[in-house]
């Protein structure tokens, strides 16, 4: 299994950068070649599932996820979303942090996956391709960008702050 983290800090309030973070058809908008459909009514919570699906045409695969623990951020208290991914070729979890600090909030996410015939051999890449993926992602739902305004830095650990 490749586990990755990326790290932001946004002068948003956590409430807001909680919403933004959980609006999974945004997520479609913001991942290459993907689009997100939400398959449970409602507002989102445990046991919302939906399903990312990437590719063009006919070609592609389907990322089916669970929400599994749904704890927004309140008085104070860091949020935190697990996704349980179960589809045929990805598997594993993500996990969204959301928490208070200074200026803002501070969002963490962890995501530990296996892709089908893909061997461990490969986790490092896959690793750091997922951090490049993921921190775009997130730049984008954040409404962020890196001082060069093309996204996060090489790293995709960049914490700057930006204004809105």
């Amino acid at each position: 299994m490749s586990r990755f983290r990326v790290a932001r800090s946004v002068p948003l309030a956590p409430e807001e950068a909680w919403r933004r973070l959980t609006d999974w058809p945004a997520h479609g908008r913001r991942v290459p070649l993907t689009r997100t459909t939400v398959l449970t009514s409602g507002p989102s919570r445990a046991g919302t599932r939906f399903t990312a699906r990437t590719g063009l045409g006919p070609l592609g695969f389907d990322d089916p996820m669970e929400v599994v623990r749904w704890e927004p951020p309140s008085g104070g208290r860091p949020g935190v979303c697990r996704l349980e991914k179960y589809g045929r070729l990805v598997r594993g979890w993500a996990e969204i942090e959301v928490a208070s600090e200074a200026g803002g909030c501070r969002v963490l996410w962890t995501e530990e996956l296996s892709v089908r015939g893909v061997p461990g051999v490969f986790d490092g890449a896959l690793a750091r391709v997922g951090r490049v993926v993921f921190g775009r992602a997130l730049d984008g739902l954040l409404g962020r960008s890196s001082p060069s305004g093309r996204g996060p830095s090489r790293d995709g650990r960049s914490s700057n702050r930006l204004s809105s």
